[in-house]
Parts: structure tokens; C-alpha cells; sequence
């Protein structure tokens, strides 16, 4: 039994910051001394106050994890997909933490080759990811990136598939990010900023020379762009991709010259975004040129691929956000999002008319699947849905033969029907409806407003979080809980004017869309006050602090998972890891108007002294996207403030990242006290 404990006080040290002749003054500014020991003490202090809150739940956190881990078919593989000769897949062996990549060539009968066993080259690390793995075009060589530290610094290795061995030399602190060309000796590879993180070089090495004779291929300057490099689907081009919040180019090399000079698609200009890839004799691009604020389709000849040459395939449409593209010999398919869900369109070369397919559920999310091959007569998409688990279909075009090839296992005993999903609208502060999405066990609901629920939300970089399928949200279905996902403006879940009206001088909408859905939610007895659970992570964890400073009173915990919080000083600090490529995103402070409008909504700024919800904080020590100590800060500054006797618990992962724990069961162990700690609030953990 761990020795109860009181909260940790952190030390203050003022700390003056003055912009636009306004002063702020930050006790815990040197929280951020990484090396600091006293930082690394405190950190560890606030651990162990919540291993001592927490330790009569310490029984039931091994068993919630157990039985999550229970729902999962431990050697499970992916569905092989073929490439250049060979079946390829993923598959986990019962036990392991990690995936083992595997190929067979030309027949799924043949000998299965491991490739690669990331348990193998995890072990002794406390944390471990491969980032991109690639073969050469002959496929003799594979080339993968690892990061044994969780803040995204990849080292490159190379591996002989023929001998086992790994060859020629280590490349290290690049971002993951690779391509080869097809002289199967030449890899493009990107390289952050070592202090920013940002991805802003492009280098080509050359097998069998030493790192330090790369060639800098490319150098993006401009602090708010970043860049990437891949490979087209023909795997004709090599593509080098800069992008900022609001403005695209793209440089194109005939991945055959790897020495040759790459050339522009199209040059840089305020508000024009686009994407590429290759088929025939032309670039096919989405993008917004010409006002299309829901995005639209053209085609660009090689010879001369500048926006004055391109040519309209699929026109803008107000009312449907053009999201994605696969090309195929025969056909090409398209994603788009009409009223808050996603459709698949087919569209033939020949005329024929176009075909949709059909999804029979209300809330649902699909997806194009990896469809290597361009001749193939059949694509493959993904399906799943809040009672669906993840799906893998093959459809043909011409017969509309719908084939499932894979449906996630769920073990357990898990039956779909005695589950229930649905989509309702909630009215937001200024009239504008909000979709939810929403799930429950059927013989666990009450209609009394006695139902705990929680409520889940991002609603930032217009990225639509759609209603997807859980195996371990099941315990908290199985306990009573609602699960509920709030389609907040940031996102562009209703197309792009979804996400521009939750950002910049705008973002305070996706807080008043989340307390409106919260609102709603309690208005329709889904649940209550006393029962309702809100949750978000990194900039959704900005949404989670700032709702709970201005509706402290609607909830009755909240989980707050790595959260952006700190957000005035992070935007005004541009030696921080994002901060410059998100100006676009957030604003930037320098200007006056946007410092005073960050001011009013970041969560560390307006923590005030008054009562707050019980609330758990995540955080990893080696964070590149939030950095440790805004978490940090914030849960001191609520320490020192907050005027109620609820649970404040901050635990730092001191071995990850942003993306938590690595290894598939470790993952588990930390959504484990997510969970732990909301059915603790409800006396559901005996």
C-alpha cells in the first residue's frame, strides 16, 4: 500500500513576459528546465501522488486491463496486399508488444519471409517505433526508420532481405521520412531543425557512401512551412512537398535520375493548397485554386504543369468537401464528405456514369483502403462505425460484387446488437447546428438523465474526428457509460467552412459548440451534470481547459490527454517544436489582436480561483508536439487556485511522447487509468 501523500506544491519563481505594453507574470516558467533536477523531482512527485489517489483502484486498473486486453486477437494479421511480385502484411504474435513485417512471394501458398520483427529490435528499450518502413525497387534492400525515444528523431538502417544483415551505414536524426529511386542504390530522406523539429531539408543518399557526402537536395526556409518527400503511386516521380496551414508546392524528379533537377508543379502563393499524384501523362491535383473552398480535381500535363494548364476533372461543390483521390488504370476514386459523412464515388476514364456506394449506418466513417496496383480491377476501402468494428472490403466497379475481406476480431462474445448508435444535432451559441455522435449498451440505458457519458471532442486543423469503433470503449459501454462525439468547428466534419469557422479569431466557436452539445445532451437526458465526462488530447486538450474555465459547472470530471494549454507563451516562443507552421492555424501573438484573443481563451491564462471538475492530465517528458510543461504548469497553477476539494492528478509518461506509451499492451495500461479514473468518479471500480 503506497503511503497517502499530499499534493505536490511546485515553487514559484515570477517570471516577467511584456508584449503590447501588457505584463503577465509566470510562477512556474521554470518548469520548462528539462535538466533541471528539481523539474525532474517534481514530476516525479506528482506521480506519485496519483499512484497514492489511486492506489485502492490499483486491483481494478490490472483487471480493466485485462479485459480490454482479453477483447484482442493477439496473433492477429493484416489483409496482404500486393505489390512488385510479392504479398506483403503486418501481423502481431500472441504475447508481443509489437508487429512483425512479413511478404510472400507471388502467392499467399509461398514461404512467409519476416522482414522485419520489431519485438526483436525493441527489446531493452523501454520505448520503440518504427516509423516508415520501405523496400528498394528490386526489393532486396529495406530501408527503416526507428525512434527509441518517442520524440520523433528517427535513425535510418538498411537491411539486405537476401542475407538478413543489416548493411552499409545508419543515418541518424531524420524525421522517418523516405522515398527510393529506382536504381535501387539512391533514398530521399528529410531532416528537421534540431531545435524547432522542423522538417525543412531534403537529402539524397547513395548506398555505400558516408552520410556526411549526402547531397542537400532541398531547403524549405520559410519557418511556416514544412516539407516531406514520397513517391508517386506509378512510382515515376519523386514528389517534394512543402506545406503551410494555407499554402502548398510541389517539386516533381523522374525517379529514375535521382540526380536530375526537380521541377515545380506549380510555386507558392497565399491560400492556394494543393496535392499530387501521377497517371499517364498528367499530374491529377485536388485543390482549392479558383475559390474552391471545398476543394476540386484537375489534371496538369507533365510538360508543363502550371496552374495556367490545369484542367478541371471534378468542379467545386459548396455543399461536399473533395477530400482524397486514388488513381487506377481503369477508374479512379474519390472521397468526399456531404453532410458530415464520408461517401465513395467511382469514376470511369471511358464516360460510363459515376457509381456510389452505399452505407446502410447513420454515423459511420469510410475510408479508400491501400490499393497499390494500378491495374487492378477491384479497390479496397475501409468501414467501420461506433458498433462496427474496423472493416476491410473489396469492391468491383463493374459488377458491384461488395466482398468483406477482414473484419477486426472482436473476443468476448461481442455482439453488435446490443449496442446503439445514432447522430443528433445540438444548436450552438449562434444557431449553427452541431452534429453528435453517440453509442450505448441498449440494456444499460436509461433515459432519466442518470446515464454517465463521456464526451469526446478535437476540433482543431480541420481534422474531422469521425464516429469510429472501439474495442476498449466497450468497458465503459458494458458500465453504463455514453460515449459521445462532438462534430466541433475546427474540424471540417461539414466541409471547409466547418474548420475556418474554428480557427484563428474564430476558435472560440469549437468551445461553444462543445458546452452546446453538452447542454444538449443534458437538455435530452442522455445524462447530467453530476454524470457527465468530457475528454480530449493535445489541441483537444486545449478544448477540454478552455471549456472547463468558462463551464467548470456542467461537468463532473474531465480527462485532459497531453493538452495544448499554455498557449500565449507557446505561440510568442518560436524556438518551440510547431509554433511557427501553426500562425495560420492559431494566429500569431506578435499581432496585437490575436495576443489579446489567445489571452482570452488559453486554459493556463484564465485558470481563476474558483471550483473546477475532478481531473486527470497526461503528458510524456519527451513530447515533441506539447511540450512537458504546459501540462505541467497547468495543473500547478490549478493547484494553487482552484477552490474545490476534487481530484487534480497529473501523471508524465518520463519514457514517451506525444503518442503515450509504444507497444500495443502499453497503450492499453495508460487508457487504463483513463478509464479507472472516470468509473472511480461514478463508484465503478469495486
Amino acid at each position: 500500500m503506497i503511503e497517502k501523500i499530499k499534493p505536490p506544491v511546485a515553487k514559484k519563481i515570477p517570471f516577467k513576459m511584456e508584449e503590447h505594453g501588457h505584463v503577465r507574470m509566470d510562477n512556474y516558467y521554470w518548469l520548462r528546465e528539462r535538466e533541471n533536477p528539481e523539474v525532474i523531482n517534481y514530476l516525479e512527485s506528482e506521480n506519485q501522488y496519483l499512484a497514492s489517489k489511486m492506489a485502492s483502484t490499483n486491483e481494478f486498473q490490472e483487471s480493466l486491463f485485462q479485459e480490454m486486453k482479453s477483447r484482442i486477437k493477439e496473433d492477429d494479421e493484416s489483409v496482404p496486399f500486393f505489390k512488385s511480385g510479392y504479398f506483403w502484411y503486418t501481423r502481431f504474435e500472441t504475447g508481443k508488444q509489437y508487429p512483425l513485417y512479413c511478404r510472400k512471394k507471388e502467392s499467399l501458398e509461398a514461404t512467409e519471409e519476416i522482414i522485419l520483427d520489431v519485438n526483436i529490435l525493441a527489446e531493452g528499450n523501454s520505448f520503440y517505433q518504427v516509423g516508415a518502413a520501405s523496400t528498394s525497387y528490386d526489393q532486396n534492400i529495406l530501408a527503416y526508420a526507428a525512434d527509441e525515444v518517442g520524440r520523433r528523431i528517427y535513425t535510418l538502417y538498411f537491411k539486405d532481405l537476401s542475407s538478413g544483415e543489416l548493411v552499409f551505414e545508419t543515418i541518424p536524426e531524420i524525421t522517418g521520412n523516405i522515398a527510393w529511386a529506382t536504381d535501387n542504390k539512391s533514398i530521399f530522406y528529410t531532416k528537421q531543425d534540431p531545435q524547432t523539429l522542423r522538417s525543412n531539408q531534403v537529402f539524397l543518399h547513395v548506398l555505400g557512401t558516408h552520410p556526411s557526402k549526402d547531397k542537400l537536395i532541398f531547403e524549405e526556409k520559410d519557418e511556416e512551412f514544412t516539407c516531406g518527400v514520397h513517391r508517386t503511386k506509378s512510382m515515376d516521380y519523386i514528389l517534394i512537398h512543402s506545406q503551410s496551414t494555407i499554402s502548398s508546392e510541389i517539386r516533381f524528379l523522374e525517379s529514375n535520375n535521382p540526380q536530375g533537377q526537380f521541377k515545380l508543379i506549380q510555386a507558392r502563393q497565399d491560400d492556394l493548397e494543393y496535392t499530387a499524384d501521377h497517371f499517364g501523362d498528367h499530374f491529377w491535383i485536388r485543390t482549392n485554386e479558383g475559390n474552391a473552398t471545398n476543394f476540386k480535381m484537375v489534371k496538369a500535363p507533365i510538360l508543363n504543369p502550371g496552374k495556367e494548364n490545369w484542367e478541371e476533372v471534378i468542379s467545386h461543390r459548396k455543399e461536399v468537401l473533395f477530400e482524397n483521390f486514388d488513381l487506377f488504370s481503369d477508374y479512379f476514386v474519390t472521397e468526399e464528405r456531404k453532410n458530415g459523412l464520408t461517401e465513395l464515388h467511382i469514376h470511369f476514364w471511358d464516360g460510363k456514369e459515376s457509381k456510389k456506394l452505399d452505407f446502410p449506418e447513420t454515423t459511420y466513417s469510410a475510408w479508400i483502403g491501400n490499393n497499390p496496383e494500378f491495374d487492378s480491377k477491384t479497390f479496397r476501402f475501409g468501414y467501420n462505425s461506433l458498433t462496427t468494428p474496423a472493416s476491410t472490403f473489396e469492391f468491383d466497379p463493374i459488377t458491384e460484387k461488395r466482398i468483406l475481406l477482414k473484419q477486426k476480431e472482436i473476443l468476448g462474445g461481442f455482439d453488435p446488437k446490443e449496442y446503439y448508435s445514432e447522430r443528433i444535432w445540438a444548436r450552438s451559441h449562434d444557431e449553427v447546428e452541431v452534429p453528435i455522435s453517440l453509442v450505448y449498451k441498449k440494456s444499460e440505458f436509461r433515459n432519466d438523465g442518470s446515464n454517465p457519458l463521456l464526451l469526446y471532442a478535437y476540433g482543431s486543423y480541420g481534422y474531422s474526428m469521425d464516429a469510429y469503433f472501439s474495442s476498449s470503449r466497450l468497458s465503459l459501454l458494458d458500465r453504463g457509460f455514453v460515449y459521445a462525439i462532438a462534430h466541433v468547428r475546427g474540424g471540417e466534419d461539414l466541409g471547409r467552412q466547418w474548420y475556418e469557422g474554428g480557427k484563428l479569431l474564430n476558435k472560440k466557436n469549437t468551445f461553444e459548440d462543445f458546452i452546446s452539445c453538452a447542454k444538449h445532451l443534458i437538455n435530452e437526458n442522455y445524462t447530467s451534470s453530476a454524470h457527465l465526462y468530457a475528454q480530449g488530447g493535445s489541441a483537444g486538450g486545449l478544448l477540454i481547459g478552455a471549456v472547463m474555465n468558462e463551464s467548470p459547472e456542467l461537468f463532473n470530471g474531465m480527462v485532459a490527454n497531453v493538452p495544448f494549454v499554455d498557449v500565449v507563451t507557446t505561440m510568442l516562443d518560436e524556438s518551440i517544436p510547431l509554433t511557427t507552421g501553426e500562425f495560420k492555424e492559431w494566429g500569431n501573438p506578435k499581432e496585437k489582436k490575436f495576443y489579446e484573443y489567445m489571452l482570452s481563451y488559453s486554459p493556463y491564462d484564465q485558470v481563476s480561483k474558483k471550483d473546477y471538475p475532478n481531473l486527470l492530465v497526461t503528458s510524456g517528458l519527451h513530447d515533441s508536439q506539447v511540450q512537458y510543461w504546459e501540462p505541467t504548469k497547468w495543473v500547478a497553477k490549478l493547484r494553487e487556485l482552484k477552490t474545490d476539494k476534487n481530484l487534480l492528478l497529473l501523471h508524465t509518461n518520463m519514457e514517451a511522447g506525444h503518442g503515450g506509451a509504444s507497444g500495443r499492451f502499453n497503450a492499453l495500461k495508460e487508457l487504463a487509468l483513463d478509464y479507472t479514473f472516470l468509473l472511480r468518479l461514478e463508484n465503478l471500480t469495486t
